[in-house]
């Protein structure tokens, strides 16, 4: 077979023409590999060595691309590549030219990833670690990495987060928002202490919620109950809800004196 022409596409790899109308589509460093020339007679031994360079190539540009997107974990990669059923061996050598090339790096990788976590994520230290943990990046590097930044970085984002929370919240008790913030923050990887301690620092009152639930209580109950049957009732849902007993008794009275007035 007789190399006719050879051409750029638009894709950026390389049309090999030959005699007989057979084509090869591959790239420039095959063709600088395998030194093709116009009018080269090539043998079958070439052409395969010219399939099997393209089919590692392919495999190469693949993950080239995958990269593009966003920077990748050497796990998230060797996945990637699995998922497009390339063998191990070319796994190997894909991976020692990406990292050759400054495109795969663990450590560049964690670094990143802390640093978008901390600055444009709600996520705490410990769920940060978690998902590092998950990318199989060593504990030496995760440890290194988040010492980068102090507590009182992640103990702002608390306060900024508790604050809307508490803000945005009309619905629960003071206790029952107390401990949904809490299960809230450790689920997001905060360190309970800390989180307690900002929660310390929050102004709350369960005086709007309280209304609001003790209406919507009472409206509901006084169809199937009347005087203190309604009344011991009432006091037991907001109880359960977490409101004080004293607020309950208190409105309850308030409640009781407005009606026989």
């Amino acid at each position: 077979m007789k190399i006719t022409k050879i051409q750029k596409m638009r894709s950026g790899k390389y049309k090999i023409e030959l005699d007989h109308h057979n084509t090869i589509t591959t790239y420039d460093e095959v063709i600088l590999k395998n030194n093709l020339l116009f009018k080269q007679e090539l043998d079958s031994d070439v052409v395969n060595q010219i399939a099997k360079d393209t089919g590692a190539f392919d495999g190469y540009y693949k993950a080239v691309k995958y990269i593009t997107t966003k920077m990748r974990s050497e796990k998230e990669m060797h996945e990637y590549l699995d998922k497009h059923a390339i063998s191990a061996l070319e796994q190997e050598n894909i991976m020692h030219k990406l990292k050759a090339n400054g495109l795969i790096n663990d450590y560049q990788f964690a670094a990143s990833f802390v640093s978008d976590k901390v600055h444009l994520s709600n996520m705490g230290p410990y769920q940060i670690r978690r998902e590092l943990e998950s990318h199989n990046i060593d504990t030496n590097t995760i440890d290194k990495q988040l010492s980068l930044y102090e507590d009182s970085i992640f103990e702002e984002k608390l306060r900024k987060m508790m604050k809307k929370k508490i803000a945005t919240d009309h619905k629960h008790s003071k206790y029952q928002l107390q401990q949904k913030l809490v299960q809230d923050f450790i689920n997001l990887g905060y360190d309970k202490n800390q989180i307690l301690n900002v929660l310390n620092e929050m102004n709350m009152s369960d005086d709007e919620a309280f209304e609001k639930e003790y209406q919507s209580l009472y409206h509901k109950l006084s169809k199937k109950y009347q005087g203190n049957e309604l009344y011991i009732h009432l006091k037991t849902k907001l109880y359960q809800k977490g409101f004080s007993i004293s607020d309950i008794q208190h409105k309850i009275e308030e409640d009781a004196n407005g009606s026989e007035d």
